[in-house]
């Protein structure tokens, strides 16, 4: 059981002993006080232990589904070990950018399972950044069909499928079989966010 995974059961644990006193409190309210107390302190203690479980959980990459379009801020790809059982993983700090291009503002990591296809992928992102070069990323494509410079240029550059992106089952932390979470993913320059047209002359 990995650590994220025996934090959640912790974390479930500690909530259904909650409960469960609190139920036991209200059925037999004739206890003498001295049980009610020990329950007070009880509950409360696992009120802390609940506290400190969710803490532990900020930080942990998120194996949600991608945004659809993204700044890549910075990744980090940790091969397959066989000797160990590790599968390997790509992660990405992403910024989630609006309709027009603009970024949220709200860095987040993702896990991706490890395919040797999106290691390549990243790997060049990751070196276009350390060379001065901004990158951009799509998990899907979602076109108008509108036309302009800006769309035609996405479609060149950009897949032409929507595919799911989402890293694993959130229950267990296990990654998903079928398609691969990163196989809709694709890492581009990054594109210059769209200005509000000026007024127009009256």
């Amino acid at each position: 059981m990995s650590n994220l995974q025996t934090v959640i059961v912790t974390l479930a644990v500690s909530y259904a002993l909650i409960g469960a006193l609190l139920l036991l409190v209200l059925v037999y309210a004739r206890l003498p006080w001295p049980a009610k107390a020990a329950a007070v302190v009880v509950t409360s203690v696992f009120y802390v232990v609940s506290f400190v479980g969710a803490r532990s959980l900020l930080g942990w990459a998120s194996i949600d589904r991608l945004p659809a379009s993204f700044k890549l801020l910075q990744t980090r790809i940790v091969d397959p070990h066989t000797v160990e059982g590790d599968p390997g993983s790509v992660y990405l700090w992403v910024e989630a950018l609006d309709e027009d291009n603009r970024p949220s503002g709200v860095p987040r990591a993702y896990r991706l399972p490890y395919t040797d296809a999106l290691a390549d992928k990243t790997q060049h992102a990751s070196d276009q950044i350390a060379a001065g070069h901004p990158q951009g990323g799509r998990a899907a494509d979602f076109g108008t069909g509108e036309g302009g410079i800006i769309d035609a240029a996405r479609e060149y550059i950009l897949p032409k499928s929507i595919i799911q992106t989402a890293g694993g089952d959130p229950s267990t932390g296990e990654f998903k079989a079928g398609v691969q979470a990163g196989d809709g993913v694709s890492f581009t320059p990054l594109l210059p966010p769209r200005m509000p047209p000026k007024d127009q002359e009256q």
